[in-house]
C-alpha cells in the first residue's frame, strides 16, 4: 500500500518537474501603426483596452520603449534580428518598405528569434502580417517558423492574399475576419504545443489602414472605427491570456505587446494618437518611434512602471537569455539583454539609442538627452538638416518643443561623437529594398 502511494506521488510530481525544466514560452504581440497614446494604460480617454490594461498592471509597462524604425518593414526586421535595419539591408533607400512586386526580403543568413529558439526545441509560428519579403525564399517558413498564417505584407497593398505556409487560401482576404482568425489560429497553435516550449509571433494587421472590425466590434467604441479596431485587438489579447490560464501556462509564458511604429497621423481619424509626443509614423520625432511596451509573466516579470529606455532591439538577446540559447560568436547585436530589469527591477545601464529614417541617421538619445541633426514630418514634407543640431531634454520635454542646445555645449559634443562612432560601426548603410 505504501509502495503504491509513493508511486502515485512520484507520477504526480513528474509532469510538474518536467514543466519546470522547460524554457519559457514566448509570445510577441505586435500591433501595426498603433500610437503611444492609443491604449487606456497609456492615457487614451475613450478607447477601452481592459485586457491590455490588466496586462500592464500585472506586468512591466515601459514608458520609454522604442521601435527601431518609424515604418513597417525595417521595424519588423529589427525586432526579429536585434539589429538596426541598415545592417540587414531592410532600410529603404528610394522605397521605405517592401511591396508586392519586390524581389528581395530579409536575407536568409540573418538570424531571427525563431531560429534562435529552434536550437532549444521550440515550436514556432508566425500568425499575422509578415512584410519581410513576398517571394517564397523570404517567407516565414524559410526564417525559422514552423507555421505561417497571415498576409505577406500590408493590408493596403494589392493583391491582398491570406496565406497558409506558402499557399494562398483566400484572395482578396475578407479583412473584417482577420483579427478573429488570427486569434483562433494562435490559440490552436498554443493548445497543440502545450507540452513543449513554443514561440508565437503574432504581428496583427491592424490598426493599419484600411481599418476593418468584425460585426461584433464595429460601432462600439466612442473613438469611432479606429477605436473599434483597437478594442478588437484588446479582445484578442484577452483570448490569448485566457488560453494560457486554461492551459496552466501563465507562469511559464512571457507575453510582450508593442507596436511597429507610431500612428499614421495623415490618416486623421483613421489614424491613432501619439499622446504628448511629437509627430507620428515615418518621422524620427518621438511620436514616430516611441511605442507602448508591455511585458507580462506572472511570478517572473516584476510588476511596475519602467522608465528606463529600451527597444524592440532588446527582444532577441533577452529572449535568448531566458531560453538558455547561445548566440553565435561575432554576430553584431544592437540590442541588450534586459532580463534583470524585467525580473528584478534593476536599472538598464545608459546606452545610446539611434533614430534612423531609411538610410539617414537623424538623431541619437542618451540618458535624458536627444540630439537631432536632421528632422522632418513623417509624410508630406522635406527633411531639414540642423547645423547646429537641436537638443532636447526628453524626460522634461517629451514633446520636443524647447531646443536647449545653446545651454549644453558639452552634451551636444558628446552626442555628436556618439553619432560618429555609430556611423563608423555601421560602415556603409545598405538597402536591398527594391
Amino acid at each position: 500500500m505504501l509502495r503504491r502511494l509513493v508511486i502515485v506521488l512520484v507520477l504526480s510530481i513528474l509532469p510538474a518537474a518536467r514543466a519546470a525544466d522547460l524554457p519559457p514560452n514566448i509570445i510577441i504581440l505586435f500591433a501595426d501603426d498603433l500610437g503611444y497614446g492609443d491604449l487606456g494604460c497609456y492615457g487614451h480617454p475613450t478607447i477601452r483596452t481592459p485586457n491590455l490594461d490588466r496586462m500592464a498592471y500585472e506586468g512591466a509597462r515601459f514608458t520609454q520603449f522604442y521601435s527601431a524604425a518609424p515604418v513597417c518593414t525595417p521595424s519588423r526586421a529589427a525586432l526579429l534580428t536585434g539589429r538596426y535595419p541598415v545592417r540587414t539591408g531592410m532600410a529603404g533607400d528610394k522605397r521605405r518598405v517592401l511591396y508586392p512586386a519586390s524581389t528581395t526580403g530579409l536575407p536568409p543568413e540573418e538570424l531571427t528569434i525563431a531560429e534562435v529558439l529552434k536550437t532549444r526545441g521550440y515550436a514556432t509560428a508566425c500568425i499575422g502580417k509578415w512584410h519581410l519579403g513576398r517571394p517564397a525564399e523570404y517567407l516565414p517558413m524559410r526564417q525559422g517558423f514552423d507555421l505561417f498564417f497571415g498576409l505577406p505584407y500590408s493590408n493596403d497593398m494589392k493583391p491582398t492574399p491570406l496565406m497558409r505556409g506558402e499557399e494562398i487560401l483566400e484572395e482578396p482576404v475578407v479583412q473584417e475576419t482577420l483579427t478573429r482568425r488570427y486569434t483562433q489560429e494562435a490559440t490552436e497553435f498554443m493548445r497543440a504545443n502545450r507540452e513543449r516550449p513554443f514561440f508565437l509571433y503574432l504581428p496583427y494587421t491592424f490598426p493599419h489602414v484600411p481599418l476593418h472590425a468584425s460585426e461584433r466590434f464595429r460601432g462600439r467604441s466612442p473613438r469611432g472605427l479606429y477605436g473599434d479596431v483597437v478594442e478588437e485587438l484588446d479582445w484578442s489579447v484577452g483570448e490569448i491570456l485566457e488560453t494560457l490560464r486554461e492551459l496552466g501556462l501563465r507562469e511559464r509564458t512571457l507575453v510582450v505587446f508593442t507596436s511597429d511604429n507610431g500612428p499614421w497621423l495623415t490618416k486623421k481619424l483613421n489614424g491613432g494618437s501619439a499622446g504628448p509626443l511629437k509627430d507620428g509614423k515615418g518621422s524620427t520625432w518621438e511620436g514616430g518611434m516611441r511605442v507602448p511596451g508591455i511585458f507580462w509573466q506572472p511570478g517572473t516579470v516584476r510588476p511596475g512602471v519602467v522608465t528606463d529606455v529600451a527597444s524592440t532591439l532588446d527582444l532577441l538577446p533577452t529572449i535568448a537569455a531566458l531560453a538558455g540559447a547561445k548566440l553565435p560568436e561575432g554576430l553584431k547585436i544592437d540590442g541588450r539583454d534586459i532580463t534583470r530589469t524585467l525580473v528584478h527591477g534593476d536599472p538598464i545601464p545608459e546606452r545610446p539609442f539611434f533614430y534612423w529614417r531609411q538610410l539617414s541617421l537623424n538623431a541619437v538619445r542618451k540618458g535624458k538627452w536627444k540630439l537631432h541633426v536632421r528632422t522632418g514630418p513623417g509624410y508630406g514634407g522635406e527633411q531639414v538638416d540642423h547645423d547646429p543640431p537641436l537638443l532636447f531634454n526628453i524626460e522634461a520635454d517629451p514633446s520636443e518643443q524647447f531646443n536647449v542646445a545653446g545651454d549644453h555645449a558639452p552634451i551636444v559634443a558628446d552626442l555628436l561623437a556618439e553619432l560618429e562612432a555609430h556611423r563608423a560601426d555601421i560602415g556603409t548603410a545598405r538597402s536591398i529594398i527594391d
